[in-house]
């Protein structure tokens, strides 16, 4: 899971957190901004039993060789950098900027033998750049080791079918966020998996190999008891 999605709890009491976290059922959590967290995160996952394959933390334009050194004493695989801004994604020339800089930033975190990745929101969906989205365009101008987690909630936010976006980007795909709602921009409105309108099998389908992150940005519930409902949807389908 996607450790935004209990942000609050996770900062009053890490380790705890954590643990209610294993004791769902999940061996496998999803860092954001994992630098701020320090020690009590380490503490926090060894306590608990639990891994952190994936990571969310800026990292375009900031100290590469740092970010990348914690990811690998964390035992963080890939790097994801969570987001940039939509300015920057409506013109060819950005995007490639965009793309140039994460083809860069791969390189310094090969050395420390991790990868990066980026994920995406709804603007990169909305805006079109010669003929195609903005995502599937910036993907053509990354190096073959950039990689990308797809949020298929935000993909469907911007207009586009998660179902037909994913087999186009391909292999590139290694995790995907999973959460469900009505598909607007009022994250209030989002529920528990397999509770709104999405449809997550297909969505899990069309990228079978990928990393499933369950998360919300936010809910109008109790976000951890939406996460708990979450995994038991996925486990009742064969898909936790």
């Amino acid at each position: 899971m996607q450790l935004y999605t209990v942000r609050e709890l996770l900062t009053e009491d890490t380790v705890g957190t954590l643990k209610r976290i294993a004791e769902i059922g999940f061996t496998q959590v999803e860092p954001f901004a994992f630098l701020t967290f320090g020690d009590a995160l380490r503490q926090g996952l060894a306590e608990a039993g639990l891994s952190a394959p994936t990571t969310h933390q800026g990292f375009i334009g900031g100290d590469l060789d740092e970010v990348f050194g914690a990811a690998k004493e964390l035992g963080v695989q890939t790097v994801i950098d969570p987001f940039v801004a939509p300015e920057r994604w409506q013109t060819a020339e950005d995007v490639a900027q965009i793309a140039e800089q994460l083809n860069a930033a791969a390189e310094v975190a090969a050395r420390h033998g991790v990868r990066v990745g980026y994920h995406n929101h709804a603007h990169e969906l909305e805006s079109t750049i010669e003929g195609t989205t903005a995502l599937e365009f910036f993907a053509g101008k990354l190096a073959p080791e950039v990689v990308l987690e797809v949020d298929t909630y935000w993909v469907a936010v911007g207009g586009v079918d998660p179902v037909a976006l994913l087999p186009k980007l391909g292999d590139r795909v290694v995790a995907l966020h999973i959460k469900d709602g009505p598909g607007t921009t009022e994250t209030k409105d989002q529920v528990a998996v397999g509770q709104g309108s999405l449809p997550i099998e297909q969505i899990i389908a069309a990228a079978p190999d990928a990393l499933r992150v369950i998360e919300l940005d936010d809910s109008r519930g109790d976000r951890f008891q939406a996460v708990a409902d979450s995994f038991a949807f996925l486990a009742s389908k064969g898909l936790a």
